[in-house]
């Protein structure tokens, strides 16, 4: 993964997740390559790697790819429902916002054709309104990790506040 950032705890929980995912019957949809840069920034040499080469160690993965922008796509156009929260990319980054802004014009498609697509994340929201789409998609949430906590059917403390007066 080069430079990319490296969440340990999370790498070990993945195959736990993938695997509950498998014994319920859900797709899980991973990207197939990147785009890189060297630095943290937008202006900058860029390359596209897949995930047969890897990232090379002096760069890090900003965006997604082009080919894992079509799988994302495919897998959004397929579904009834979408939740959306994270983007794909570096989208603050001109240079790196293509996956994010593919991501979100799905989403958008498939709310347009009947579906429902919900932003649930306060970056994804972000995104949604860096390019006007806040009204494309069926709801948009600036709760991220709370709109998550609430599908997973957790009580969250504002609420039960409410229910209690």
């Amino acid at each position: 993964i080069g430079k990319s950032l490296y969440d340990k705890k999370g790498a070990e929980l993945a195959p736990k997740l993938v695997k509950q995912a498998a014994e319920k019957g859900c797709k899980l949809v991973f990207p197939c390559d990147w785009k890189c840069g060297k630095e943290f920034k937008n202006d900058q040499p860029t390359q596209i790697v897949t995930r047969e080469m890897g990232i090379p160690d002096d760069w890090e993965g900003m965006d997604c790819g082009e080919e894992s922008m079509k799988l994302f796509r495919d897998q959004v156009m397929a579904s009834k429902t979408v939740v959306w929260n994270g983007p794909a990319g570096v989208f603050e980054f001109d240079n790196f916002s293509a996956g994010t802004k593919s991501l979100l014009e799905a989403v958008a498609e498939l709310a347009a054709s009947g579906g429902t697509g919900i932003i649930g994340g306060g970056d994804s929201a972000t995104a949604a309104a860096k390019w006007n789409m806040e009204d494309k998609v069926s709801f948009v949430s600036t709760g991220g990790g709370a709109s998550l906590e609430l599908l997973e059917g957790k009580i969250l403390p504002g609420i039960a506040a409410l229910d209690d007066n």
